[in-house]
């Protein structure tokens, strides 16, 4: 699976031990286990985009600092800026005397996704497993057009794949994009959407989903949908930006259909057997990428054979 924009967001996702000792019980995502008190610090992520200004290295930096356990030295360089994300990364580089500052943090900003989702880890880590989740809601209602809105909607959805299944065109991205920063490759990409045509909303909508932004990128795959109703790649992309893991019949009432509409068209059955990989359902996950891989050459064919070796045996 490929994004126009490369690895222009730099997201550290720190521990996943959140994600793995929750269960989900019932189809509603609530969450249960056992009260045990986690060892270490809390996962901490900064979504920090393509920002490439000073504050934005530095606190990269720290980030990589507290994943590899330093946080002492973390900690030193989040306190040297005043930014929301600088001052959640002190609270927990300060674990667990950091835990009254994180907390103070999230009741002077009741909207940020950020400080909700990490409230809600300090939460888990200290075994307090319905605040925990109460203020991953929290995040996920927020912010959702946000990498903390996703990545607390993983966690109160432990057993689904992570994040969201992104969308792939069948046509290849501007050759232009190869020698710009990604600052700029994001700029191009937005000013192409707003003059161009359903492709360039297509186009623009990938990056924004590479960037944590699933709103935004929904609202670029309808405008494509509705330009080119007769486009297999819009109206596939139209369906996959509807992907929520909560009412995932959504998304898959609007993509299903789509392969009696474009028999011939890959993207289909591509995007169809990925959508059933992120709920679970693999053997029929497996069954459309056969089809993709059986078809011949196509943009799909080495992505689902991958998917397809990745899957064998489960």
């Amino acid at each position: 699976m490929w994004f126009v924009v490369g690895a222009i967001a730099l997201v550290a996702a720190g521990a996943t031990v959140g994600a793995t000792l929750l269960t989900r019980t019932g189809t509603g995502g609530s969450t249960t286990a056992a009260v045990v008190k986690q060892k270490g610090a809390p996962e901490l992520d900064l979504d920090l985009g393509v920002r490439t200004d000073p504050e934005a290295v530095s606190l990269r930096r720290a980030l990589d600092l507290y994943d590899h356990g330093h946080r002492r030295a973390a900690g030193r360089t989040f306190r040297r800026y005043r930014s929301l994300e600088a001052r959640v990364g002190a609270a927990l580089a300060a674990w667990p005397a950091g835990f009254d500052q994180l907390s103070a943090l999230e009741r002077a900003r009741p909207g940020s996704s950020l400080a909700q989702l990490e409230l809600g880890l300090a939460f888990f880590w200290q075994g307090r497993l319905a605040q925990a989740e109460a203020a991953w809601r929290a995040a996920r209602r927020s912010q959702p057009d946000t990498y903390y809105a996703i990545r607390a909607d993983d966690l109160l959805h432990p057993r689904d794949a992570p994040g969201l299944p992104p969308f792939s065109p069948s046509f290849p991205s501007p050759s232009e994009l190869g020698r710009l920063s990604p600052p700029k490759q994001l700029a191009y990409l937005a000013a192409r959407a707003r003059t161009g045509g359903a492709r360039a909303k297509l186009l623009y909508g990938v990056a924004l989903q590479s960037l944590h932004r699933p709103v935004s990128a929904e609202r670029e795959f309808a405008a494509a949908a509705t330009l080119a109703p007769h486009d297999p790649d819009a109206q596939v992309a139209a369906a996959v930006g509807l992907f929520d893991k909560s009412r995932p019949a959504v998304a898959f009432s609007r993509l299903g259909p789509l392969v009696r509409t474009f028999p011939k068209a890959i993207t289909v059955r591509y995007h169809l057997g990925l959508l059933l990989i992120w709920i679970g359902q693999l053997k029929a996950a497996r069954a459309q990428l056969a089809r993709v891989v059986a078809a011949g050459p196509s943009p799909f064919r080495a992505d689902a054979q991958l998917l397809l070796s990745k899957l064998a045996g489960k």
